[in-house]
């Protein structure tokens, strides 16, 4: 079985879309808003984003439907599947939009570059220069792989939020509340064309709702968190903007300024407020905001081009993984070259004026063209809403969008009305290009067709090997549960063997869950690595074939952007209680985050051979990891499994531990031997008396890992590496742990660090009365 782990909660899912809005359009267009209709720009934001409101609501329903990526493309082809020139519009359209919004978020940011950071003696290098260069740049790091974990989403749209604030409470402090709040009502316009040409143009900033929507395959409960994502991330967006509006009308800049400044006069605004420090604070918080942006609506085009490839409305190469770095290789770089050729025909070649042809475009013709490549495909999704719902009207939706049809055909003539707005070349542009390219689909015909848009996998629980029992009955409800994550094949029977040992005792025969999970790169779909993950489960099961298994087991395969999560997510959906996996050697954050969060207690091994397990030895340590472990070897040892105690006297670094307390623990084993050994250190007794008497060696987790090193510390470590050049195999075993035990485990390097000042200063003492 594979399934795919989700990994985005609410807040992520919210910064997402927070981080995806906060980019050019707050840092350009509030100058450009202000200087022409005042403070009606809120007016027009408001408009905005209302218009984006009603189209939200329409993909939060299909989420709740839908619960997987792809967005307004995704839900337009279930909708109108017999469709096919409708449904390659939407996703061309779409694909034009990101690509375009791309452009625009560069080419702004191209406009910052030149008019505060490339000096006077560089201008004459054509506008644009730096927009194709970053351009390049984010296309090659996301055809390579890159990763952004939910907390960096969190991070950056607070840096954003951060930055906004500064230049809001910048600008309220310069004048005062009541002069702010004043000089702000006294700015309104009564300009309606001009209040609608700015709503049509801010559009662009609200469309990162649809960011949410697209990561849908990745968020927790997406049917409830997508639309309160969505909702939040509009409303908080919408009240920012507003403030920003207020702020630039207190602006020391004269409205001249402002008009001439255009897309960087938020900067110059901000001198006024904050000085030097505040221009320096605006023009960073802008570059990185438009380039955070414009990676986030790269990943977005290139992930509407996978889907296009897979369902055969764009090349197949658009939808293959590249081998090496696991991302859809092609439709990144497809969407790079794109960006690039909008920035060089809109920028740099036709500017808005000084081109090299009478052909004037620009930064506004481009907005125009962005905007109208997402404003489109939204009415059709606003259509897709209505069908849909007399086409299934039985299906469940966890979220439904009031007032169907009027709703739905109110944001069709919104929308529609935007574009009218919109600067008509821009339009022009975006008109003609779709019908260029929606000829070329018509005589290409498209690639073969596939049975869905994303690909599925049987999610039927397998039966289990070994007594045949089935996963999920009522007779292993009371089974000792060991969870396995595995990487490769070849290891899993001998991890199989060791579960069933350590689960020896524990309401008779263990069941034991062999996962393997499949990483998914930031760029990539999961369902494209569906096919990767069930040849992964296939090729453990058939190496488990052909071994002599007597234990129930079951193989399930999980993909996730975050391995560690997945396998803590399947530790608690199956109630596992205990992990046995590989000791850190190349993947440490993926063992550091399971030993500190599991939901039950954790065996690392290293050094696994295909011998039978006959005895245990086990060191004279202490702390609570030692004494879970010896509460497991203690179960193992009624079950008849001989025991060795091992308690070393190191000559070097190191402390003797009293074997008393693990004795104490391993009480009612028959079969048990305790052995003081003198040796260089710890690592060096416990190991070479473990190869002298065989079997195994299991330790407990150090408590010092924090402070000597962050997964597990000295002992355990120097213990593995003696252990490798013996032919020793190790078991670290590491409990789970509470909030308090954690604070302990924290503490205790301190208290450890106490002892030893108390001991030195003991034995000082007692040289002193010796020699006296």
């Amino acid at each position: 079985m594979v399934e795919h782990t989700r990994t985005l909660d609410f807040k992520t899912a919210f910064a997402i879309g927070l981080g995806t809005m906060i980019a050019a359009g707050i840092f350009s267009l509030s100058g450009t808003a202000v200087a022409e209709i005042g403070s009606s720009a809120v007016i027009a934001f408001v408009i905005a984003a209302v218009i984006a409101g009603i189209t939200a609501a329409a993909y939060s329903e299909f989420a709740s439907i839908y619960s997987e990526n792809g967005g307004g493309y995704l839900f337009t082809s279930r909708t109108f599947e017999d469709r096919q020139l409708l449904t390659y519009g939407i996703g061309m359209s779409l694909f034009l939009g990101y690509t375009g919004t791309t452009a625009f978020y560069l080419s702004t940011m191209d406009e910052w570059f030149f008019r505060f950071i490339i000096p006077e003696g560089l201008h004459w290098l054509p506008h644009g220069t730096t927009a194709v260069a970053a351009a390049v740049l984010l296309g090659t790091l996301n055809a390579r792989g890159t990763e952004e974990s939910g907390n960096f989403q969190l991070l950056v749209s607070g840096a954003k939020v951060a930055v906004l604030f500064a230049f809001i409470g910048g600008a309220f402090a310069f004048r005062g509340p009541s002069t702010a709040v004043s000089n702000f009502t006294a700015q309104f316009s009564t300009d309606l064309f001009g209040i609608l040409e700015i709503s049509a143009l801010a559009f662009i900033t609200f469309f990162g709702f649809s960011a949410i929507a697209a990561s849908a395959g990745e968020i927790i409960e997406p049917r409830k968190t997508v639309p309160r994502a969505i909702a939040a991330s509009i409303v908080s967006v919408t009240i920012l903007y507003a403030l920003v509006i207020v702020a630039m009308t207190n602006s020391t800049v004269p409205p001249e300024i402002i008009a001439r400044e255009g897309e960087t006069a938020m900067g110059e605004v901000a001198a006024g407020f904050l000085g030097p420090f505040g221009r320096s604070l605006i023009v960073a918080g802008a570059i990185f905001s438009m380039v955070s942006a414009s990676n986030a609506s790269i990943l977005a085009a290139s992930s509407i081009g996978s889907l296009m490839g897979r369902q055969g409305q764009a090349p197949r190469a658009f939808s293959r993984i590249h081998t090496r770095f696991n991302t859809p290789f092609w439709s990144v770089t497809a969407a790079t070259a794109t960006i690039v050729a909008l920035i060089v025909s809109f920028i740099m070649l036709f500017p808005a004026e000084g081109g090299f042809l009478p052909i004037n475009l620009g930064l506004t013709v481009l907005t125009g063209f962005a905007t109208f490549n997402l404003l489109l495909p939204l009415a059709v999704v606003n259509a897709a809403l209505i069908y849909h719902r007399r086409l299934y009207p039985d299906i469940e939706r966890g979220f439904r969008v009031p007032g169907v049809p009027v709703v739905p055909v109110f944001g069709i003539i919104a929308n529609i009305g935007l574009i009218t707005n919109l600067p008509m070349v821009g339009v022009g542009t975006g008109i003609g290009l779709t019908a260029i390219l929606l000829v070329v689909y018509v005589v290409w015909g498209g690639g073969k067709d596939i049975d869905e848009l994303v690909q599925r996998v049987d999610t039927q629980e397998p039966t289990a090997s070994g007594q045949g029992t089935e996963n999920g009955s009522d007779d292993d409800d009371d089974q000792f549960r060991i969870l396995v994550p595995v990487a490769r094949p070849s290891n899993a029977p001998e991890y199989i063997r060791l579960a069933e040992v350590l689960g020896t005792g524990h309401n008779g025969s263990p069941l034991i869950e062999v996962l393997t999970v499949t990483e998914v790169p930031e760029q990539t779909p999961h369902e494209t690595m569906a096919e990767i993950a069930t040849e992964r489960v296939e090729s453990i099961e058939s190496a488990l074939t052909e071994e002599d298994l007597s234990a129930d087991y079951t193989v399930e395969g999980r993909t996730c952007r975050d391995v560690a999560f997945a396998i803590l997510q399947a530790a608690r959906e199956d109630s596992a209680d205990l992990i046995v996996m590989g000791y850190p050697e190349e993947n440490e954050e993926i063992t550091t985050k399971v030993e500190y969060t599991a939901p039950c207690d954790v065996v690392f091994a290293s050094g696994l051979t295909e011998d039978p397990i006959s005895q245990i030895n086990i060191g004279a340590g202490g702390g609570p990891h030692h004494l879970a472990a010896a509460n497991l070897v203690r179960n193992m040892g009624e079950q008849g499994y001989s025991v060795n105690v091992i308690s070393v006297d190191p000559t070097g670094e190191g402390t003797t531990e009293d074997p008393a307390t693990t004795v104490s623990e391993l009480g009612g084993v028959p079969d048990l031997h305790v052995y003081n050994v003198s040796a260089a250190s710890i690592a060096e007794g416990l190991v070479s008396k473990s190869k002298e008497e065989g079997g195994i060696l299991m330790i407990g987790a150090s408590r010092d890992r924090r402070l000597r090193r962050w997964v597990f510390g000295s002992t355990p470590d120097s213990v593995i590496e003696r252990a490798k050049l013996d032919g020793v195999p190790v078991l670290v075993y590491a409990s789970s742990t509470s909030v308090p035990e954690r604070i302990e485990d924290y503490l205790f390097p301190i208290y450890r660090y106490l002892l030893k000042l108390r001991n030195r200063s003991q034995t000082s003492t007692d040289q002193s009365s010796v020699e006296s």
